[in-house]
Protein backbone atom coordinates (compact mmCIF):
# COMPACT_ATOMS: atom_id res chain seq x y z
CA UNK A 1 0.00 0.00 0.00
CA UNK A 2 1.37 3.47 -1.36
CA UNK A 3 2.12 5.55 1.81
CA UNK A 4 0.50 8.72 0.39
CA UNK A 5 -2.89 8.33 0.47
CA UNK A 6 -4.26 11.68 -0.23
CA UNK A 7 -2.64 15.63 -0.68
CA UNK A 8 -4.48 18.68 -0.26
CA UNK A 9 -3.31 22.12 0.09
CA UNK A 10 -4.90 24.10 2.66
CA UNK A 11 -4.05 27.57 4.96
CA UNK A 12 -3.55 26.99 8.05
CA UNK A 13 -4.43 30.24 10.29
CA UNK A 14 -4.45 30.63 14.21
CA UNK A 15 -6.85 33.49 15.30
CA UNK A 16 -5.23 36.27 17.19
CA UNK A 17 -6.03 36.30 20.75
CA UNK A 18 -5.19 39.50 22.17
CA UNK A 19 -7.81 41.37 19.92
CA UNK A 20 -9.92 41.24 23.14
CA UNK A 21 -7.33 42.33 25.52
CA UNK A 22 -6.80 45.69 22.99
CA UNK A 23 -10.38 46.41 22.75
CA UNK A 24 -10.32 46.19 27.05
CA UNK A 25 -7.42 48.66 27.24
CA UNK A 26 -9.17 51.19 25.04
CA UNK A 27 -12.20 51.17 27.02
CA UNK A 28 -11.03 53.70 30.26
CA UNK A 29 -8.55 55.58 31.67
CA UNK A 30 -10.32 55.34 35.40
CA UNK A 31 -7.94 54.68 38.16
CA UNK A 32 -9.96 51.41 39.17
CA UNK A 33 -10.42 50.03 35.62
CA UNK A 34 -7.00 50.17 35.05
CA UNK A 35 -5.79 48.14 38.35
CA UNK A 36 -8.50 45.64 37.32
CA UNK A 37 -6.60 45.87 33.40
CA UNK A 38 -3.20 44.98 35.57
CA UNK A 39 -4.93 42.12 37.17
CA UNK A 40 -6.26 41.27 33.81
CA UNK A 41 -2.61 41.24 32.13
CA UNK A 42 -1.11 39.29 35.05
CA UNK A 43 -3.22 36.62 34.54
CA UNK A 44 -2.64 36.43 30.62
CA UNK A 45 0.73 36.24 31.64
CA UNK A 46 0.72 33.15 33.59
CA UNK A 47 -2.26 31.66 31.00
CA UNK A 48 0.61 32.50 28.65
CA UNK A 49 3.47 30.48 30.52
CA UNK A 50 1.14 27.58 31.08
CA UNK A 51 0.67 27.28 27.26
CA UNK A 52 4.41 27.47 26.32
CA UNK A 53 4.26 23.45 26.48
CA UNK A 54 1.72 23.25 24.05
CA UNK A 55 3.48 23.76 20.84
CA UNK A 56 0.88 22.14 18.36
CA UNK A 57 -1.07 25.22 17.66
CA UNK A 58 0.37 27.81 15.99
CA UNK A 59 -0.14 31.49 17.98
CA UNK A 60 -0.04 34.03 16.36
CA UNK A 61 -1.88 36.59 13.08
CA UNK A 62 0.92 35.22 10.27
CA UNK A 63 -0.81 33.15 7.56
CA UNK A 64 0.74 29.98 7.33
CA UNK A 65 0.77 27.96 4.11
CA UNK A 66 0.99 24.54 4.90
CA UNK A 67 0.62 21.95 2.20
CA UNK A 68 -0.51 18.56 3.73
CA UNK A 69 -0.75 14.83 2.75
CA UNK A 70 -2.72 12.01 4.45
CA UNK A 71 -0.99 8.54 4.54
CA UNK A 72 -0.56 5.49 6.78
CA UNK A 73 -0.01 6.07 10.67
CA UNK A 74 3.65 4.88 11.37
CA UNK A 75 5.33 3.97 14.90
CA UNK A 76 7.00 7.89 15.19
CA UNK A 77 4.12 9.42 14.92
CA UNK A 78 2.73 7.43 17.94
CA UNK A 79 3.48 10.66 19.86
CA UNK A 80 1.36 13.37 17.98
CA UNK A 81 -2.06 10.81 17.42
CA UNK A 82 -1.65 10.51 21.51
CA UNK A 83 -1.65 14.26 21.81
CA UNK A 84 -4.91 14.44 19.60
CA UNK A 85 -6.10 11.74 21.50
CA UNK A 86 -5.53 14.00 24.95
CA UNK A 87 -7.65 16.33 23.98
CA UNK A 88 -9.97 14.35 22.68
CA UNK A 89 -10.38 12.87 26.09
CA UNK A 90 -9.24 15.33 28.86
CA UNK A 91 -7.96 13.43 32.16
CA UNK A 92 -9.73 10.53 31.24
CA UNK A 93 -8.62 7.51 33.33
CA UNK A 94 -7.90 6.43 29.14
CA UNK A 95 -4.43 5.31 27.96
CA UNK A 96 -3.58 7.31 25.08
CA UNK A 97 -0.15 5.94 24.39
CA UNK A 98 -2.20 2.32 24.14
CA UNK A 99 -4.64 3.45 21.72
CA UNK A 100 -2.17 5.50 19.66
CA UNK A 101 -0.21 2.29 19.22
CA UNK A 102 -3.25 0.20 18.25
CA UNK A 103 -4.17 2.66 15.59
CA UNK A 104 -0.63 2.35 14.23
CA UNK A 105 -0.70 -1.26 14.44
CA UNK A 106 -3.80 -1.54 12.21
CA UNK A 107 -2.54 1.14 9.27
CA UNK A 108 -4.11 -0.37 6.47
CA UNK A 109 -6.95 1.52 7.86
CA UNK A 110 -7.00 5.18 8.75
CA UNK A 111 -4.76 8.26 7.82
CA UNK A 112 -3.06 10.87 9.92
CA UNK A 113 -2.27 14.54 8.52
CA UNK A 114 0.88 15.57 8.61
CA UNK A 115 3.00 18.15 6.01
CA UNK A 116 3.94 17.69 2.61
CA UNK A 117 7.82 18.57 2.70
CA UNK A 118 9.15 20.95 -0.07
CA UNK A 119 12.77 21.41 -0.51
CA UNK A 120 12.26 24.51 -2.45
CA UNK A 121 13.52 28.03 -0.92
CA UNK A 122 9.88 29.38 -1.23
CA UNK A 123 9.16 26.45 2.05
CA UNK A 124 11.58 27.97 4.14
CA UNK A 125 9.94 30.37 6.52
CA UNK A 126 6.83 27.31 6.98
CA UNK A 127 9.28 24.99 8.03
CA UNK A 128 10.55 27.12 10.54
CA UNK A 129 7.21 27.29 12.01
CA UNK A 130 5.95 23.93 11.79
CA UNK A 131 8.21 20.87 12.78
CA UNK A 132 8.43 18.17 9.94
CA UNK A 133 7.12 15.46 12.25
CA UNK A 134 4.13 17.27 13.63
CA UNK A 135 0.86 15.49 13.02
CA UNK A 136 -1.74 17.65 12.60
CA UNK A 137 -5.06 14.90 12.69
CA UNK A 138 -5.62 11.53 12.38
CA UNK A 139 -8.73 9.48 10.79
CA UNK A 140 -9.58 6.54 11.34
CA UNK A 141 -11.51 3.41 12.91
CA UNK A 142 -11.15 0.98 16.15
CA UNK A 143 -13.53 -1.73 16.64
CA UNK A 144 -15.00 -1.56 20.33
CA UNK A 145 -16.87 -5.42 19.61
CA UNK A 146 -13.90 -7.21 18.47
CA UNK A 147 -11.51 -5.77 20.60
CA UNK A 148 -13.17 -5.36 23.63
CA UNK A 149 -10.42 -7.60 25.65
CA UNK A 150 -8.05 -4.96 24.98
CA UNK A 151 -7.16 -2.83 28.22
CA UNK A 152 -7.48 0.54 26.47
CA UNK A 153 -10.96 -0.75 25.09
CA UNK A 154 -12.41 -1.60 27.93
CA UNK A 155 -11.84 2.26 29.20
CA UNK A 156 -13.02 3.35 26.68
CA UNK A 157 -15.67 1.49 26.67
CA UNK A 158 -16.27 2.61 30.22
CA UNK A 159 -15.77 5.89 29.84
CA UNK A 160 -18.55 6.12 27.53
CA UNK A 161 -20.62 4.31 29.49
CA UNK A 162 -20.41 6.15 32.51
CA UNK A 163 -20.48 9.68 30.70
CA UNK A 164 -24.05 7.98 29.63
CA UNK A 165 -25.15 6.90 32.35
CA UNK A 166 -24.66 10.60 34.13
CA UNK A 167 -25.93 12.57 31.35
CA UNK A 168 -27.93 10.75 28.77
CA UNK A 169 -31.43 9.87 29.15
CA UNK A 170 -32.34 6.12 30.62
CA UNK A 171 -33.33 5.48 27.14
CA UNK A 172 -29.82 6.79 24.98
CA UNK A 173 -28.33 4.92 28.04
CA UNK A 174 -29.94 1.74 27.60
CA UNK A 175 -29.61 2.22 23.53
CA UNK A 176 -25.53 2.47 23.92
CA UNK A 177 -25.63 -0.65 26.83
CA UNK A 178 -27.44 -2.75 23.93
CA UNK A 179 -25.10 -1.34 21.41
CA UNK A 180 -21.95 -2.30 23.58
CA UNK A 181 -22.93 -5.59 24.73
CA UNK A 182 -24.48 -6.91 21.44
CA UNK A 183 -21.52 -9.66 19.90
CA UNK A 184 -23.51 -9.74 16.81
CA UNK A 185 -23.42 -6.06 15.90
CA UNK A 186 -19.76 -5.00 15.52
CA UNK A 187 -19.31 -1.55 17.05
CA UNK A 188 -16.63 1.11 15.53
CA UNK A 189 -15.69 3.81 17.32
CA UNK A 190 -14.89 6.60 14.89
CA UNK A 191 -11.90 8.95 15.06
CA UNK A 192 -11.64 12.33 13.30
CA UNK A 193 -9.36 14.72 15.24
CA UNK A 194 -6.97 17.60 13.83
CA UNK A 195 -5.71 20.81 14.99
CA UNK A 196 -7.87 24.11 14.76
CA UNK A 197 -8.48 26.34 12.17
CA UNK A 198 -7.38 23.15 9.78
CA UNK A 199 -9.90 23.47 7.08
CA UNK A 200 -13.18 20.91 7.11
CA UNK A 201 -12.35 20.39 3.20
CA UNK A 202 -9.65 17.88 4.29
CA UNK A 203 -11.93 15.38 6.08
CA UNK A 204 -14.10 14.56 2.83
CA UNK A 205 -10.96 12.84 1.49
CA UNK A 206 -9.99 11.55 4.42
CA UNK A 207 -12.90 10.02 5.11
CA UNK A 208 -13.99 8.91 1.64
CA UNK A 209 -9.97 7.03 2.33
CA UNK A 210 -11.10 5.19 5.50
CA UNK A 211 -14.67 4.15 3.97
CA UNK A 212 -12.78 2.51 1.23
CA UNK A 213 -10.08 1.35 3.00
CA UNK A 214 -12.82 -0.18 5.68
CA UNK A 215 -14.02 -1.85 1.86
CA UNK A 216 -11.02 -3.63 1.41
CA UNK A 217 -10.53 -5.03 4.91
CA UNK A 218 -13.97 -6.40 4.75
CA UNK A 219 -13.21 -7.92 1.25
CA UNK A 220 -10.16 -9.41 3.15
CA UNK A 221 -12.50 -10.85 6.44
CA UNK A 222 -11.34 -8.89 8.52
CA UNK A 223 -13.68 -7.40 11.22
CA UNK A 224 -14.69 -3.97 9.65
CA UNK A 225 -18.17 -5.03 8.99
CA UNK A 226 -19.72 -2.51 11.20
CA UNK A 227 -23.47 -1.71 12.19
CA UNK A 228 -23.06 1.32 14.15
CA UNK A 229 -20.19 4.44 14.45
CA UNK A 230 -19.92 6.01 17.68
CA UNK A 231 -18.26 9.38 17.34
CA UNK A 232 -16.61 11.73 20.13
CA UNK A 233 -17.59 15.33 19.21
CA UNK A 234 -16.12 18.30 20.51
CA UNK A 235 -17.77 21.78 20.49
CA UNK A 236 -18.26 24.71 22.60
CA UNK A 237 -21.10 26.95 23.88
CA UNK A 238 -21.55 30.16 25.15
CA UNK A 239 -24.55 29.88 27.46
CA UNK A 240 -27.27 31.93 26.39
CA UNK A 241 -28.95 35.20 27.92
CA UNK A 242 -32.10 35.08 29.35
CA UNK A 243 -33.59 36.26 25.93
CA UNK A 244 -31.34 33.88 23.34
CA UNK A 245 -30.68 30.13 22.87
CA UNK A 246 -27.34 28.69 23.55
CA UNK A 247 -24.81 28.76 20.96
CA UNK A 248 -22.87 25.97 19.91
CA UNK A 249 -19.30 26.28 17.86
CA UNK A 250 -17.57 22.87 16.99
CA UNK A 251 -14.31 22.30 16.64
CA UNK A 252 -14.43 20.83 13.24
CA UNK A 253 -17.11 22.03 11.35
CA UNK A 254 -18.54 19.14 9.27
CA UNK A 255 -19.61 17.20 12.62
CA UNK A 256 -22.04 19.87 13.05
CA UNK A 257 -24.29 17.73 10.15
CA UNK A 258 -23.40 14.83 11.71
CA UNK A 259 -25.56 15.52 15.14
CA UNK A 260 -28.36 16.08 12.91
CA UNK A 261 -27.77 12.63 10.98
CA UNK A 262 -26.91 10.76 14.20
CA UNK A 263 -29.72 8.09 15.47
CA UNK A 264 -29.16 9.25 19.34
CA UNK A 265 -26.51 11.24 20.72
CA UNK A 266 -25.89 12.34 24.24
CA UNK A 267 -23.65 15.60 25.68
CA UNK A 268 -21.66 16.25 28.93
CA UNK A 269 -19.27 19.19 29.96
CA UNK A 270 -15.25 19.27 30.24
CA UNK A 271 -15.18 22.06 31.59
CA UNK A 272 -13.46 20.61 34.83
CA UNK A 273 -11.27 18.13 32.99
CA UNK A 274 -9.28 20.77 31.02
CA UNK A 275 -7.26 23.35 31.95
CA UNK A 276 -5.33 26.59 30.23
CA UNK A 277 -3.59 23.69 28.18
CA UNK A 278 -5.76 21.59 27.67
CA UNK A 279 -9.46 23.05 27.27
CA UNK A 280 -9.43 23.04 23.37
CA UNK A 281 -7.69 25.66 20.61
CA UNK A 282 -10.30 28.43 21.01
CA UNK A 283 -8.32 31.82 22.58
CA UNK A 284 -12.31 32.74 23.88
CA UNK A 285 -12.55 28.90 25.75
CA UNK A 286 -9.27 30.21 27.70
CA UNK A 287 -10.79 33.15 28.67
CA UNK A 288 -13.51 31.74 30.08
CA UNK A 289 -16.37 32.53 27.20
CA UNK A 290 -16.99 29.51 26.10
CA UNK A 291 -17.59 26.15 27.95
CA UNK A 292 -15.83 23.15 25.84
CA UNK A 293 -18.38 19.87 25.51
CA UNK A 294 -18.41 16.73 24.11
CA UNK A 295 -21.04 15.01 22.25
CA UNK A 296 -20.83 11.35 21.54
CA UNK A 297 -23.15 10.75 18.16
CA UNK A 298 -24.34 6.92 17.08
CA UNK A 299 -24.42 6.62 12.94
CA UNK A 300 -25.58 4.47 10.92
CA UNK A 301 -22.38 3.10 9.31
CA UNK A 302 -24.10 1.81 6.45
CA UNK A 303 -24.94 4.95 5.64
CA UNK A 304 -21.22 6.28 5.72
CA UNK A 305 -20.78 6.95 2.15
CA UNK A 306 -23.76 8.80 1.96
CA UNK A 307 -23.02 11.10 5.13
CA UNK A 308 -19.29 12.05 3.44
CA UNK A 309 -21.37 13.35 0.37
CA UNK A 310 -23.77 15.55 2.93
CA UNK A 311 -20.29 16.67 4.52
CA UNK A 312 -18.98 17.54 0.71
CA UNK A 313 -22.86 19.46 0.28
CA UNK A 314 -22.54 21.04 3.94
CA UNK A 315 -18.85 22.54 2.69
CA UNK A 316 -20.05 23.53 -0.45
CA UNK A 317 -22.78 25.36 0.87
CA UNK A 318 -25.44 23.39 -1.17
Amino acid sequence: MSANKKTEAMTYEEADSSSDEEAQNNESNDKREHEEEEEDDDEDMKSEDSEESYSDVYKGTEELQVEFEGRAPIDPDAEGISQLLQRLFPRAEINCNQLAQLLIAQNFVGSVICQCLDDGPESETDDNMVEDDTIFGITSVLNLTAKKEQPVIEQLRKYLLERAEKHATKQVHKQLRELLHNEQSHVGFLINERFINIPAQISVPLLQNLQQEIETAKAKKMKFNFDTLLLLVKFHRNAAKKSTSDEDQYTNAEEELLVERSKFSFEFTVDAECDAGLADESPRAKKGVLKPYRKLLALDAKQLPQLINDIQAYINGE
